[in-house]
């Protein structure tokens, strides 16, 4: 039967949700991988051998007992990995992730020991093989992918290329807190505070609903902007807005590092350890004590006591709560800047399981006091939500990040870099943003376009050490700026410039998929500059 998809990949578990045209949508149990009520894929793989092509995905991982054997054949918390969040993989399975390997499940040898893989091919493994084993009768002609906010920009790249390997003729692309939010089902107008906090990632995000105040409802199907359809819907147009947003790479699966290190010190990266505290956390959110048993080797199990004092005096000791603050403080600090207070948020929507730990309900309920909190449904919403987001609605975004081009400063005689776009503005560009540049020597030939990220001036940012993750903050001052990694091409000068003397006028905005570009004129000829994409904002 043909319908959409929804897979939610996540840091610990990955949903997959569909619905037939005029059908309620549904989660789909994906055998043998998906266990649990409601059903989720566990996101790990045992690839034992990359050419014998055989690996074993979710449930069927944990009831081989591979988990806690670590390994360079077993691969989860890939998902953090994807999309520029490099780091020094901390699960002790072997894989490297600061590997630069492209998407996709065909890297060398020369790159990558037989069963070890990339976190890009790890999650294009997964994503391939859940496709594989979709029920009888399953056959999607749309396929909705989500996405963080940190690292969306290159985390969506993955997608689509990974997706390229799936026979779907259509395929759209959303961040996760816009899914969770149109999935709520709230009233029209609504303004929506969305915490997702998974096993890899934090993402706060404010959304708000079109319609109410006697404007039309907004249709049901919401669709974010990426391989969108509006040619053959006759629904209307309508908007939904992110009013702020922020995330950071830290999730549940750190906090089971934290206090596995706390409960037996020098060994937080244990794997076996890991899924014992991750356990004994969970049950931590319906009862006061947690037990587990660990077996660190042929000797007799080791008996863990955890109580929920302990686990949240850990959690402010490592500066989670300054954290949630901080993201909390930049989401209505940009909320503010469009008029919206916190007191004028309608509901707020838990996403993921570390939203369910008792400290964090209690942090949510002090900081947003009298905002109702609205929390079915925690692990499912993200998937159900990605369904409404189909052809016949366009989503009006925020940059996540700023950016800047380098230009040639005549007074200073150096180069420094001009905002073209701030940290929470609205895109697609109403208008271009327009800017006049100098040559800054005789003769020159060509115009480089240095663009680059600037990075908050006060952030808190993570890192680690020994193999733990650890909250450090980042200085206030001038922000830095982090350049692309890949420059868009020169702009040709024909005739050569001189320096110091105006030459191009320069008009950037950003279309309705992200993409950054470029028209102009030269100011010397008087023709119009070829137009050009320079490439993905977030």
């Amino acid at each position: 039967m043909a319908g959409t998809l929804a897979i939610d990949l996540g840091s610990t578990s990955t949903v997959v949700a569909f619905q037939e045209p005029g059908q309620p949508p549904r989660l789909l149990t994906i055998e043998p991988f998906a266990l649990g009520e409601p059903p989720v894929v566990p996101s790990v793989i045992w690839l034992a051998d990359a050419e014998a092509g055989m690996p074993l995905i979710g449930r069927q991982v944990l009831e081989a007992g591979l988990l806690h054997r670590g390994g360079a054949a077993l691969h989860r918390d890939f998902k953090r990995a994807i999309g520029g969040q490099r780091q020094k993989d901390p699960s002790g399975a072997g894989t490297d992730l600061a590997h630069q390997a492209e998407a996709g499940t065909g890297a060398g040898p020369h790159t990558l020991p037989a069963n070890s893989l990339s976190p890009e091919q790890a999650g294009s493994l997964l994503l391939q093989r859940i496709w594989r084993q979709l029920p009888a009768g399953i056959e999607p002609d749309r396929l909705v992918l989500t996405a963080p906010i940190d690292g969306y920009r290159d985390y969506r790249r993955w997608l689509a290329t990974a997706s390229e390997a799936l026979a779907v003729a259509e395929v759209a692309l959303v961040d996760e807190p816009t899914a969770a939010a149109i999935g709520a089902g709230l009233p029209p107008g609504s303004r929506v505070l969305v915490v997702d906090l998974g096993g890899g990632t934090m993402d706060l995000s404010l959304v708000a609903l079109e319609g109410g105040e006697g404007r039309p409802a907004p249709i049901a199907q919401l669709l974010r902007f990426a391989g969108r359809d509006l040619d053959q819907s006759r629904q209307a147009l309508r908007l939904a807005r992110v009013l702020g947003k922020a995330g950071l790479a830290l999730g549940g699966r750190d906090i089971d590092r934290w206090i596995a290190e706390v409960l037996c010190p020098g060994q937080g990266n244990d794997p076996g350890l890991l899924e014992v505290v991750e356990r004994m956390k969970c049950s931590l959110s319906s009862q006061e004590q947690a037990l587990g048993l660990w077996l660190p080797g042929p000797t007799r199990p080791q008996e863990l006591r955890l109580s929920r004092p302990q686990l949240d005096r850990l959690l402010q000791e490592k500066g989670l709560m300054e954290l949630l603050d901080d993201l909390l403080e930049t989401v209505l600090a940009s909320a503010r800047a469009q008029g919206v207070a916190l007191k004028d948020v309608d509901a707020i929507l838990p996403v993921g399981g570390t939203s369910q730990l008792p400290s964090v309900r209690h942090w949510l309920q002090s900081r947003c006091a009298g905002v109702p909190l609205r929390d079915q449904r925690p692990i499912e919403a993200v998937a159900l939500g990605a369904l409404g987001l189909t052809p016949g609605v366009t989503v009006q975004d925020l940059l996540s990040h700023g950016l800047s081009l380098r230009c040639w400063d005549r007074r200073s005689r150096e180069h420094r870099w001009h905002p073209l776009f701030s940290a929470g503005q609205g895109w697609p560009s109403e208008r271009p943003f327009e800017l006049v540049l100098a040559c800054s020597q005789d003769g020159q030939r060509a115009l480089e376009l240095v663009l680059g990220e600037p990075r908050p001036e006060q952030r808190s940012e993570v890192v680690f050490e020994a193999g733990l993750p650890r909250l450090r903050r980042r200085p206030a001052g001038e922000a830095p700026v982090d350049p692309w990694p890949e420059p868009p091409a020169p702009v040709p000068l024909d005739p050569p410039g001189q320096a110091g003397v105006d030459r191009l006028k320069l008009r950037f905005s950003i279309d309705s998929t992200g993409d950054l570009r470029l028209e102009g004129d030269d100011l010397l000829t008087g023709l119009p500059l070829t137009q050009r994409r320079l490439g993905r904002v977030r």
